[in-house]
């Protein structure tokens, strides 16, 4: 090797350590110039990091993790939001197959509540779809959640982790991924959710073109129990985002029953059949097929917007299959494996064209769906739904993978 490239290399590994050990001063400073932190290993996989912005006098990163297939995942320290996942289709023809915004003023301003937003490949917590009224009963208490999605409280309230600006530490690369491990401690009381919570939230990609999410968080309250209920808030396009309806993608969900819901969107209590339903996707069928049925409760979430209770055994917690989604178009499949007990379908039924995405498209009713592994909605006031407490120093995990394939 000559010494120009000898060079070299001791800067990339220069700029990598100064990544992995969050470096401050004069170091970080040269680090906002422009990507840095880059990372590669034998398996052709790495790691970038850029600015991206400033919000509220805090700057927010962007990390691009890249893998030697092609697949290219962009990350933002702001709400943790998947805002790039890029992936070969048929032909080898790249595409953007989440949808997002260009801009972090975009995300700040229009992705959360209290405007009714749509939470772009946010995390969301500290719990995750909707509690009726806003309340819940625990530690002998009556908790009142701020209401921002009238009369509930929706996707951990006004402030929830979607719009807060989460620390970073780069993992890898190493031979199974490249990762970036996200925290955030969330105080006692904040957002009106008792104990403060340390969540950590990490994402690997590998060679295979699999999206890894583990979700661990730890309640430091020595005293007081909390719900939690994390999950990421992506919405897909496998044709890529921006260019038509996803009508056409055949789902399958791994899913014999779901909760029905009330006039408000929140779960009844009843755990319901599919079949015979539009909720039937226990075979591959297209999400246009039914979805304009005259059903009572397509009727109410405009479309699909409900929970499917996976096929799990009691008390079972590994990796199982929740969905498949094939895209006949491009050729794109995504396939989704969670420990999680349910999954939300959520069809896209409210976006009407006022917002635009990172290609510069309006997005439109239908322009993408959203797929969020979780617990099901409501589960405090449900004692028949699979409990999100979690008490005096407990720690929850899980883990949801995305496994993109052609």
């Amino acid at each position: 090797m000559n010494t120009p490239r000898r060079r070299a290399a001791l800067v990339s590994v220069v700029a990598l350590l100064c990544v992995a050990i969050g470096l401050s001063g004069a170091a970080a400073s040269s680090a906002t110039k422009g990507h840095v932190g880059q990372a590669s290993s034998k398996s052709g996989l790495s790691i970038t990091k850029e600015p991206f912005g400033t919000t509220g006098g805090q700057a927010v990163d962007r990390y691009t993790l890249t893998n030697r297939r092609g697949m290219v995942v962009k990350i933002i320290t702001y709400g943790g939001i998947i805002q790039e996942l890029l992936v070969p289709g048929r032909g080898n023809r790249l595409a953007n197959v989440v949808l997002g915004f260009a801009t972090l003023d975009d995300y700040v301003n229009k992705n959360s509540s209290p405007l009714a937003g749509p939470y772009f490949g946010a995390i969301i917590g500290r719990y995750g779809n909707r509690i009726a009224l806003g309340q819940f009963t625990l530690n002998g208490v009556q908790y009142q959640l701020p209401i921002n999605n009238p009369p509930n409280s929706l996707h951990g309230g006004i402030e929830g982790f979607d719009n807060k600006i989460w620390a970073a530490t780069v993992i890898g690369p190493t031979r199974d991924g490249v990762g970036l491990k996200l925290h955030y401690t969330s105080p006692n009381g904040e957002e009106g959710y008792p104990a403060t919570l340390s969540v950590d939230v990490t994402y690997t990609l590998n060679d295979d073109n699999d999206l890894r999410i583990d979700y661990r968080a730890q309640n430091l309250d020595p005293t007081l129990s909390t719900i939690v209920n994390l999950t990421n808030h992506s919405y897909w396009n496998l044709s890529g985002e921006g260019t038509s309806a996803i009508y056409d993608h055949k789902l399958f969900l791994n899913a014999n029953s779901y909760t029905p819901v009330d006039s408000t969107l929140i779960p009844t209590g009843v755990i319901a059949p599919v079949a015979g339903t539009p909720f039937d996707f226990t075979k591959a069928t297209a999400i246009g097929d039914r979805i304009r049925d005259n059903h009572p409760q397509l009727v109410i979430g405009r479309g699909y917007d409900h929970n499917w209770v996976l096929n799990r055994a009691p008390g079972s917690t590994n990796l199982i299959v929740a969905a498949k989604v094939t895209d006949p178009a491009s050729g794109r499949s995504l396939q989704m494996d969670t420990t999680e007990p349910g999954i939300q379908f959520y069809s896209g039924n409210f976006l009407d064209g006022t917002l635009y995405g990172t290609s510069g498209h309006a997005y439109r009713q239908g322009d993408g769906f959203a797929l969020e592994t979780q617990h099901y909605p409501d589960s405090p006031n449900h004692p028949n739904f699979p409990s999100t407490v979690l008490g005096p120093g407990q720690v929850l995990t899980s883990a949801t993978v995305f496994r993109l394939s052609r």
